[in-house]
């Protein structure tokens, strides 16, 4: 580990000076490398999947299985950071004292940037490309379920760098999957500037916990919807169904339906014949509704535990509970949101006004469902992670997220 921590401090400086020109020549010789080496990375996924069968659900399966398309997709994610504004080296303030001095604050690289995270290969991608566009050096520590793909990924994002002439150790891949590697990232005070970690509750506590790095709290997501009473039932059955079923293995699926009790018996019945009676019938798995005592008073389901409310499923189970109005709704997401992604469903302007302006998460849906929050969606090409926490960064990262800032102060001989 000390080697490779070694090697990444030394390219920091190297990679701080890249022009733009030179950074996205390295990013789409990057991207032309992936696709050149799909067999390769193909054949190593397979293996990571068969290793992780019966070991992990069949949900987080799909979250780790690569296929020609999704290996595409990671190179185009890459040509669309190539295509981004260079953040570094932005004049963000200057002005002039009334003696002359001039102060101005500069955009500049992090510098070293760690990243663990859990069985997501694509994250490995995302993380090298927006890592080099910021002008950054990635440290990146994925799973064992995905080591193998990481493996072939990274060789073959290094062997792009090759090609355009940019140092190898830009991007690093720790091999060592064991705890201790974990924590030695977090607490490699004088190599890594920063340390994000991308994955469930129990990664990101124990970074928050143990590192003694800076460290940028991500991704957990337990996700709301609040129909409020005026909603179009049709829309609102559509985004449930969406932000639930479409990907439940994601951060930004919804987790939690909170449904105004004065349209209980209107919404629900038609939740569950979208997410349970209707899959069925079309041979998909259907939605495991936990409801409490006043949804169960109009559908079937199973009965809400008390610890339903505060669990990131990412599975194919929607907990559910009847409020009184949006004061309700905005008090239960204050209790339970990890302040990820919230929704309204409504008409109602003063109910999107009061749940907009007291739900206090990273991003705040109005009619729209919460699978929006994404570095792609936001036009971000692709995203380090999404921050959960106030300081530094919120939402989705991209490469501004990825910069800091420095002055630079002009005088002719000025003192103090």
């Amino acid at each position: 580990m000390i080697n490779l921590l070694t090697a990444a401090r030394t390219a920091k400086a190297q990679v701080s000076l890249l022009t733009t020109e030179q950074k996205n020549n390295a990013l789409t010789k990057m991207a032309d490398a992936l696709i050149k080496n799909t067999d390769k990375i193909l054949s190593a996924n397979a293996i990571d999947v068969e290793n992780s069968r019966g070991v992990i659900s069949d949900v987080m399966i799909d979250r780790l299985m690569l296929n020609e398309a999704r290996v595409k997709a990671m190179a185009d994610g890459i040509h669309d950071v190539a295509k981004l504004p260079d953040p570094v080296g932005h004049t963000l303030k200057e002005y002039v004292r009334e003696d002359g001095l001039k102060i101005t604050r500069v955009s500049v690289p992090i510098g070293v940037i760690a990243i663990i995270y859990e069985s997501r290969p694509n994250v490995t991608s995302d993380a090298a490309a927006l890592s080099l566009k910021s002008g950054n050096v990635c440290v990146l520590r994925g799973g064992k379920e995905a080591i193998n793909s990481g493996i072939a990924i990274v060789a073959a994002l290094r062997e792009g760098l090759r090609e355009a002439g940019v140092c190898e150790d830009a991007i690093n891949l720790v091999t060592d999957t064991t705890r201790e590697s974990a924590t030695a990232l977090m607490k490699a005070n004088g190599y890594v500037d920063m340390l994000i970690p991308r994955g469930g509750a129990g990664l990101i506590n124990a970074c928050i916990n143990n590192a003694t790095v800076p460290c940028i709290q991500t991704g957990t997501g337990i996700c709301h919807i609040y129909v409020e009473k005026t909603a179009d039932l049709d829309m609102a059955v559509n985004i449930i169904n969406n932000a639930k079923t479409s990907r439940p293995s994601v951060c930004n699926a919804a987790e939690v339906l909170l449904v105004d009790e004065d349209i209980k018996a209107d919404i629900l019945p038609r939740v569950y014949d979208k997410l349970v009676k209707g899959r069925k019938a079309n041979g998909q798995i259907p939605v495991e509704l936990r409801l409490d005592d006043k949804a169960q008073s109009v559908i079937e389901g199973t009965a809400a535990g008390k610890n339903d409310f505060d669990t990131e499923f990412l599975d194919y189970i929607l907990a559910v509970k009847c409020v009184s109005g949006v004061d309700e709704a905005i008090t239960h997401i204050s209790a339970h949101s990890t302040g990820h992604s919230e929704a309204i469903i409504s008409t109602d302007d003063n109910a999107i006004l009061k749940f907009t302006s007291g739900v206090d998460s990273a991003a705040v849906y109005v009619n729209a469902s919460t699978r929006f929050t994404d570095g792609g969606e936001f036009g971000l090409g692709c995203e380090m992670g999404i921050s959960t926490q106030k300081l530094h960064a919120r939402g989705p990262m991209g490469l501004e997220e990825l910069t800091t800032y420095k002055y630079i102060i002009n005088g002719s001989g000025h003192i103090r």
